[in-house]
């Protein structure tokens, strides 16, 4: 069933429901303790607290209910004073709890907010740096140092790495937000791998100028929004050959960024570019980035037919690239991403739609999914952590297959960006 289809719904007085039925409660999300104005009545004690809220009525979708509504007017039961002060008991424990919830959701909120605004200060100096590569490189390769600095002190700050979806910006920053993007995916995969923090840095450093040569691609082929021509591909080929040339004019580059810059088109089995190296010739941080490089590729391929959402992109090469990359990266990649990587649009096991906006290496089977609630405004929409709960996703959705008001709401992005903060 199309769980966002406007389904028909009767109403009935709320002396008729029982357990199994699926109802929507018509008040406000804040009118009441239960963490959705839409679910399923589990058991006795929330029939009792739900007539205890005042309301005459509920609206029921049959559909996804598993009872029928009690006969009109039936014995109802007295409650005592007992039982109400009782009730009067639990659904006070119910508000606290949701409560608790609320002020959680606001400090996560926070953290992200504070998460982007770090990427977007990572931004902006990856943008400094692309833009002295060209006229000042020896600056261009301090200022990068400094970035890689603060970017892996953050990742090694603590255990728990929650990696979060950015806010996609302007078309015209691929460059930056790609490099960013590849550095982040392969810092975790060495983080992984028990390097070092000087690894790190070394890794992140030459992620972050593997596709420095491309400043000297034309834009009208960088940006082509259909398929190059073989002329074309040929010229972005050379983007390998470039890179190596600006970075060797530079003193002191890293020899480690510099086998990067030349083979992080390179395959396992051979068929990579420019020289076919095979298996162990190519390096161990180039295999790194190039699984980080072949992701991000597929997620913001510049024929728009041809992006993949994360879910997706992180399955094909699963399934079809494991003879392209290192077998052990591509695992570590998978396991960092989760099953569902952030941005991936989900149903969930009570027929909501949610989207996937953290994952956290400690529960990655259990993300922070953003809830669409049309009763609850955008900003204030219910981010549930699936480890708390007895939710679960049952598969992704392709977002162009969501109606406009759960497009809107939700806000999938072409462009997904990466970055982490540790968990308080």
């Amino acid at each position: 069933m199309d769980s966002f289809s406007s389904v028909a719904s009767i109403k009935i007085t709320v002396d008729r429901i029982q357990p199994g039925l699926h109802i929507r409660l018509p008040v406000k999300w804040n009118d009441h303790p239960f963490l959705f104005n839409s679910f399923k009545i589990k058991n006795q004690e929330q029939v009792r607290i739900i007539r205890h809220l005042g309301v005459k009525y509920v609206y029921v979708n049959m559909q996804q209910s598993d009872s029928e509504p009690l006969p009109v007017k039936p014995a109802v039961e007295q409650e005592d004073s007992n039982n109400q002060d009782a009730m009067d008991k639990r659904a006070k424990q119910l508000w606290d709890e949701k409560q608790q919830r609320i002020e959680r959701m606001s400090a996560y909120r926070r953290r992200v907010v504070d998460c982007e605004k770090e990427f977007e200060r990572s931004l902006a100096r990856m943008r400094a740096v692309m833009t002295k590569i060209r006229n000042r490189p020896e600056l261009a390769v301090n200022e990068a140092s400094l970035l890689v600095e603060d970017i892996v002190d953050r990742l090694l700050a603590n255990e728990d790495v929650t990696l979060h979806m950015m806010n996609g910006k302007s078309e015209f920053e691929d460059i930056y937000f790609h490099s960013l993007n590849v550095a982040v995916l392969a810092m975790l995969i060495g983080k992984a791998k028990r390097f070092d923090a000087e690894r790190i840095k070394q890794l992140a450093f030459a992620a972050l100028f593997h596709d420095m040569g491309k400043v000297k691609i034309p834009t009208a082929i960088l940006r082509k929004a259909t398929p190059l021509t073989e002329p074309e591909q040929n010229y972005l080929k050379l983007h390998t050959k470039y890179g190596l040339e600006l970075a060797n004019s530079i003193e002191n580059f890293p020899p480690t960024a510099l086998r990067v810059i030349a083979d992080h088109h390179e395959l396992l089995d051979g068929s990579g570019y420019p020289a076919g190296l095979k298996g162990d010739e190519i390096d161990e941080f180039t295999q790194i980035i190039s699984v980080a490089n072949a992701y991000d590729n597929l997620c913001h391929n510049q024929i728009s037919a041809k992006q993949k959402i994360p879910y997706i992109a992180l399955s094909h090469l699963y399934k079809n690239c494991k003879h392209l990359y290192s077998n052990e990266n591509l695992s570590i990649l998978i396991k960092f991403m989760g099953v569902y990587p952030p941005g991936t649009v989900v149903q969930l096991s009570n027929n909501m739609v949610g989207m996937v906006i953290s994952v956290n290496s400690a529960n990655l089977l259990f993300p922070n999914v953003l809830v669409y609630d049309p009763a609850v405004p955008r900003t204030q929409a219910p981010i549930i952590d699936l480890a708390e709960k007895e939710i679960k996703i049952v598969n992704a959705i392709l977002p162009n297959k969501l109606p406009e008001k759960v497009k809107e709401y939700l806000n999938p992005r072409s462009r997904i960006s990466y970055f982490f903060d540790s968990d308080e």
